[in-house]
């Protein structure tokens, strides 16, 4: 996701910016801008790539100042370009950095252009700097004029701004997006996470939802949602600046893997008596809320997920306990029942995730009894959020590709198994040999990294492969679909997973000589299942890479290679068989030379989505789902029979196709149709649409026009009643868009009718 840093000093700001975008790269990016305020003008240096061509950049033409902001940009509207990198500037007076997305973004374009603004990106930011721009030449100063702006926005944002009216102020504010703010001695600085600013500063203070600071030489003043002022506190972060760093090793994902015998080990530090678990470490609380719980519904994403789906095989085997598992962004999309007395469980990396953030308010709202966030983030939005927390302590997490993460997380959740176990169906003498099991996860993980050469071998066998299948069964179906992700998200190898049991219903059809089947093997009852299914990939001339517990009598041949793991009691056995697996993802990217602390594509924390309160969710789904049923299918009928309805009411043309009911429209004839014009401005192109007043059944209905680009996909809509507005016309900024277009007009919502133009 996006990354901001910005700083107010007695000093040259431009080295500090720049160091502090180095250290948000693994956000993931597509380009990376800089804008300092020098002798009262804004200068700004962007460029589409990586932070060291815009290094380069400033180093060819050099810039400095006092007080900057800079950003990282992970494309969301408007293609990776340069024109469409932040830092955004309007008519030179302010300028802007924003982590996102402004879902109002068309109609504050639209008022903002027929108010005489010029719009040079496609992004939904540029709203955002013409808007404070405007405030400010009614306001005394730009905290002011921000506050007044953020009172316009829906949606979720972190900003940065600066002004050559205020040379010395640096504004910041977020709602829904992470934004910390830096403590030095007489300077300050903001940052989407500690991190970028650790070289600088230690102290910090964590921005709460909706706070508006205003950052100068002097200090830094804070106001809540409502305009109060506030006070937060100054945090001491224990992270070392060392910790962010690479050190001796290639990559930060290299490092990060090696270092989970003492993250492990961290995480287990302090919350056991002897082995006996501390339920004082899921919070004060935690025992009551304990004592209530029947059922647990976890969320999370990505890795994370997996982490989930691994508890759930604990949870109801070793618990007792109804465990459900489900992806963040299905969850809050949907109509959830909770059981009565149910704990949600929230898992994250960075506890800024969006979707998760979302899906903890939606639980909320559907009366969940209490809430527990597993997250490596003290100071995140999801540890404030919750109920109850329990710290990874994996430490910094620079690696797209999560690992330590995700060992810690697995090692959270086995505590939490215990804790709720124990008032069910898990009895004491299990309890402590589980946690005896625990202790023992750091030693045997360093075991299983001295296999690190041998899987380095193993991984040329990839070197050439396009496509690979992940086999387990029980609590390892889910390591394997953890395996597939690492391999696909950093090689670019095309990697799925399945239960090895569901080899017959369709995989199997896949497996040849080209594809490998990489296998989990450990040493439980499910074991001489597992035999049976690799037996039919070897019958069908398949490649076999067995990841097997090193008690296991699992012989290899020229079709069937072998790395054994050190032998692991079966509960946890799910650490150490994730261990392997992603050595082997990491040295497969290596071999075929992708960038594998950030991949392509993809970020670190998703941190942006469409958060809409609860009802306008509902409408927005019921849009989708109407027109995306519409377009591709009736519509798409349309465009294929060629079913002509009139001429062409444009002069520069359209083919126009009758879906439902014609006859609604008043007359067949050219002027009593929407008419549609193609407009320009410096924004891109525009499509204007008229309507007439009069249509035959649809006077004191609703009318709509929905426009959809080549594919039939949503590009954007307006809804206006034909006898209460004076002027029915919509108007529709397209950006850079070129191709096919399709306009619907409904009456309704019912009568139908299309046309199709070229842009």
């Amino acid at each position: 996701m996006c990354g901001i840093v910005g700083a107010v000093a007695q000093r040259n700001v431009v080295p500090i910016l720049l160091e502090g975008l180095r250290r948000l790269e693994y956000r993931g990016y597509d380009s990376a801008g800089v804008a300092v305020i020098q002798n009262g003008e804004i200068r700004r240096r962007r460029k589409q790539g990586k932070v060291a061509e815009l290094d380069a950049a400033i180093q060819a033409d050099p810039i400095e100042g006092k007080v900057g902001i800079a950003h990282t940009r992970w494309a969301t509207h408007g293609a990776p370009s340069e024109r469409n990198a932040h830092p955004h500037i309007c008519k030179g007076e302010v300028a802007l950095v924003h982590n996102g997305i402004i879902e109002n973004h068309e109609t504050l374009r639209d008022r903002q252009i027929a108010a005489g603004f010029e719009f040079t990106s496609e992004t939904d930011t540029e709203v955002v700097v013409h808007a404070v721009y405007d405030q400010l030449q009614r306001c005394d100063t730009l905290l002011e004029a921000v506050q007044a702006t953020v009172g316009q926005l829906e949606g979720a944002y972190a900003l940065g701004v600066i002004s050559t009216r205020h040379p010395e102020v640096l504004v910041a504010c977020r709602k829904g997006s992470p934004l910390v703010i830096g403590i030095g001695i007489g300077e300050y600085f903001i940052a989407s996470d500690i991190a970028a600013l650790l070289p600088v500063t230690q102290r910090f203070i964590f921005l709460e939802d909706g706070d508006i600071a205003e950052l100068t030489p002097q200090g830094v003043r804070i106001f809540d949602e409502t305009g109060s002022p506030v006070e937060r506190p100054v945090k001491e972060s224990e992270v070392q600046l060392d910790a962010v760093e690479r050190g001796e090793y290639r990559h930060y994902m290299l490092k990060e893997i090696f270092e989970q015998p003492r993250a492990i080990a961290e995480t287990l530090e302090g919350r056991f008596n002897g082995l006996k678990l501390l339920e004082e470490a899921f919070g004060n609380e935690a025992p009551a809320v304990f004592d209530r719980v029947k059922a647990v519904q976890i969320i999370a994403c990505g890795t994370s997920y997996h982490a989930g789906l691994v508890a759930r095989y604990w949870m109801e085997a070793m618990a007792g306990i109804p465990c459900n598992v489900e992806v963040a962004s299905e969850f809050r999309y949907r109509d959830p029942v909770l059981l009565p007395d149910t704990l949600v469980v929230t898992i994250s990396q960075s506890g800024e995730t969006a979707d998760t953030l979302a899906a903890l308010e939606e639980a909320k709202r559907r009366s969940a009894l209490h809430s527990l966030a597993i997250c490596n983030v003290q100071e995140s939005s999801l540890v404030r959020e919750s109920d109850l927390v329990l710290l990874t302590r994996a430490g910094p997490e620079i690696g797209v590709a999560s690992t330590k993460a995700f060992t810690t997380q697995l090692v959270a959740l086995m505590m939490l198994t215990i804790a709720l176990g124990r008032r069910h169906k898990l009895d004491r003498i299990t309890e402590k040999r589980i946690a005896s099991q625990l202790f023992s996860l750091p030693a045997r993980v360093e075991d299983v990294l001295d296999l690190n050469d041998r899987i380095k071998r193993f991984s040329e066998r990839f070197a050439d492969k396009q496509h690979a299948l992940f086999l387990g069964r029980g609590s390892h179906y889910p390591i394997a679909m953890e395996g597939a992700l690492k391999l696909k998200e950093i090689s670019y190898i095309h990697a799925e997973a399945y239960p090895a049991g569901e080899l017959k219903h369709g995989p199997l059809a896949l497996v040849d000589a080209d594809m490998p089947v990489i296998a989990v093997a450990p040493n439980n009852s499910l074991l001489e299942k597992l035999k049976s299914n690799l037996e039919e990939v070897k019958a069908r001339g398949g490649e076999l890479i067995v990841f097997a517990d090193e008690t296991l009598d699992v012989q290899p041949d020229d079709d069937t290679h072998v790395l054994t793991v050190t032998p692991t009691e079966n509960e946890m056995s799910p650490v150490i068989f994730t261990v392997p697996l992603q050595l082997l993802a990491y040295h497969v990217a290596g071999i075929r030379g992708t960038d594998v602390d950030q991949p392509r594509n993809l970020a670190k924390s998703v941190t942006v989505e469409e958060i809409l309160p609860f009802d306008q969710r509902r409408v927005a789904m019921r849009r989708r789902r109407f027109v995306k049923s519409l377009a591709l299918g009736t519509a798409a009928a349309a465009v294929a029979s060629k079913a002509t309805l009139a001429a062409p009411p444009s002069p520069a043309g359209g083919v126009y196709y009758t879906l439902q009911n014609p006859g609604r429209w008043k007359g067949k004839e050219a002027g009593h149709l929407p008419r549609m014009e193609m407009l320009t401005s410096v924004g891109g192109v525009r499509i204007k649409v008229t309507t007439p007043h009069v249509m035959d059944g649809c006077r004191h209905y609703i009318v709509k026009h929905v426009v959809l680009d080549g594919k039939y996909r949503f590009l954007a809509e307006h809804v206006f009643k034909p006898d209460q507005d004076d002027t029915p016309v919509s108007e529709f900024n397209l950006g850079s868009y070129r191709g096919q277009i399709y306009l619907l007009s409904m009456c309704n919502l019912h009568d139908v009718w299309l046309a199709t133009y070229r842009v």
